[in-house]
């Protein structure tokens, strides 16, 4: 006899079939694949400008945020204090923006053949690891330069805690990337908001300036409750000795980054039904 596959509507905001996604891993590596190879096919320098990137980036910080505005890096050499928060951010904000455009980037995909949405957001995330983890290493080859000469002190206590924290930024971006995604996919200006969003958002993290240099006031609290500052801190605290990650500000972070994965993931599902009516 021959086996016939039923593809029906799921009902619920909360019927999520993750194993699906485990029979889909063929495809969500696939996915992953294709985006590390288009995405650099027809340039001259390739791969490469993954770790040129970071690198002028962070020239530029060094001169505009160290020479010109004279933000201190808690006496951290500042080619590196800034290449580590710079490749963090830059992992936060690929899976965010990579995110926020599921549906109005993939509808003609969607609209000709069914497999489980959220392989995409996924193969997202995967895509920006891998670049998250060669963009660290020109840090980390500083990391050991300046260790051994006595420049800068990990603390090792803490170095066990980084898989958490890149585990909580893929989350928090995935979260916040799929609910802007299910609303684009009705009102296109988000689209326009986004890119502007994501530098203003940057800029209240403690990324490119150490949170020690805000004085304490209003503003240094509403950096503080910023979901993404507490796991910059934990990154920049195991990496480089430096920072201030307060215990209630991180369980507050991640309370917040669990609701907001939990929405997301919820209002995708709810979404992706009839999306393709509004996209």
């Amino acid at each position: 006899m021959t086996a016939h596959t039923h593809i029906t509507p799921k009902k619920g905001w909360f019927n999520w079939n993750l194993k699906e996604l485990w029979d889909y891993r063929d495809l969500i590596f696939l996915f992953t694949k294709k985006s590390l190879t288009v995405t650099y096919k027809q340039t001259i320098l390739g791969p490469l400008w993954l770790l040129l990137n970071p690198l002028i980036s962070s020239f530029v910080y060094m001169v505009v945020f160290g020479r010109i505005a004279g933000l201190g890096t808690e006496g951290v050499p500042e080619m590196l204090f800034y290449l580590t928060g710079t490749a963090a951010w830059n992992f936060f904000s690929a899976c965010f923006s990579g995110n926020s455009t599921v549906f109005t980037s993939n509808a003609n995909l969607f609209g000709k053949i069914w497999f489980p949405r959220l392989t995409v957001p996924i193969s997202t995330i995967l895509t920006a690891a891998v670049r998250f983890a060669v963009q660290l290493l020109p840090a980390l080859g500083l990391l050991i330069y300046y260790g051994a000469k006595g420049a800068v002190h990990p603390d090792w206590r803490y170095c066990l805690l980084i898989p958490l924290v890149v585990v909580q930024l893929a989350s928090l971006a995935l979260g916040c990337g799929l609910i802007v995604s299910s609303a684009t996919a009705k009102y296109r200006d988000l689209n326009v908001l986004v890119p502007v969003g994501t530098q203003l958002w940057m800029y209240a993290t403690a990324v490119v300036y150490p949170l020690s240099e805000i004085p304490a006031g209003i503003i240094r609290r509403i950096v503080l409750i910023n979901p993404v500052t507490a796991p910059m801190e934990l990154f920049r605290r195991a990496l480089l000795g430096v920072g201030t990650p307060e215990l209630r500000y991180v369980l507050f972070s991640w309370a917040l980054t669990i609701l907001i994965l939990a929405f997301g993931l919820a209002l995708f599902h709810r979404v992706e039904r009839n999306f393709l009516d509004t996209v």
